[in-house]
């Protein structure tokens, strides 16, 4: 599993470091010491998993998340505990107080190899697109909305709803705002899972429970959440081409 550390404190750096050599499965390929160099060499790297520090000079380890596409497993790492409690209500992989002590980090990489192996397992048979830029319903994204922030997997969003220069994601009782158009979402997504509804709505195709005939030749979706979503007239023949209606 490939590995970056992303911390301002050169010493923390290289303990973490020495302290990953315990663990073979663990290939540390790259430092970060800012948020921004983090943000370069995670989209160089594509990494599997990330230590980030949460208290940086300039960005914080919560605004690098807000500024990818998609996110790694992360595993935070910072002197400051009541940094915890928001870190869990994102559901980072675990929380490591520096100094970081062996037997706590042993527990956050078994809990990764736990994960890791669930995920195997459920999606052997997955191969990824190999059009790199194009976002799988397997991948993670970061969401923040105000103080509070998730990590949420593609395949858990049912619903993408422009407001204007926002996009409004609806996710279990969830819907956050994020600064995103839809017409950037929909260039990132995978058309056999999201459909562009209409002007304001992309829905995922495996969240619909009902469809209906609906005005003027178009279709009425009813979603798991209970929303109700028209397909305008144009998007209705090609809705009926991809579900084979």
């Amino acid at each position: 599993m490939k590995a970056i550390i992303i911390d301002d404190e050169r010493l923390a750096r290289a303990e973490l470091r020495r302290l990953l050599q315990e663990f073979p499965e663990i290939e540390v390929l790259d430092e970060a010491s800012n948020a921004d160099e983090g943000i370069s060499k995670i989209e160089a790297y594509n990494p599997d998993l990330i230590f980030l520090d949460i208290q940086m000079p300039g960005k914080t380890g919560f605004d690098l998340l807000t500024e990818l596409d998609k996110t790694p497993h992360v595993i935070f790492t910072t002197a400051y505990d009541d940094y915890a409690l928001k870190a869990f209500e994102v559901n980072a992989l675990d929380y490591l107080l520096k100094p970081v002590e062996p037997k706590r980090l042993a527990d956050a990489i078994q809990k990764l190899s736990s994960i890791e192996h669930a995920n195997h397992n459920n999606y052997s048979t997955y191969v990824p697109s190999e059009n790199k830029s194009l976002l799988s319903e397997h991948d993670q994204v970061f969401v923040k909305d105000g103080e509070r922030c998730w990590f949420v997997k593609l395949n858990e969003i049912r619903l993408f709803e422009s407001v204007g220069n926002y996009a409004k994601v609806f996710f279990g009782n969830n819907k956050p705002l994020i600064l995103k158009s839809l017409n950037s979402l929909e260039e990132r997504l995978d058309e056999k899972i999201f459909f562009r509804a209409n002007r304001k709505h992309i829905v995922n195709l495996r969240m619909i429970e009902k469809i209906e005939p609906y005005f003027n030749g178009g279709l009425l979706l009813e979603l798991k959440g209970g929303e109700k979503i028209e397909v305008s007239r144009r998007q209705t023949v090609k809705f009926k081409e991809t579900m084979s209606l």
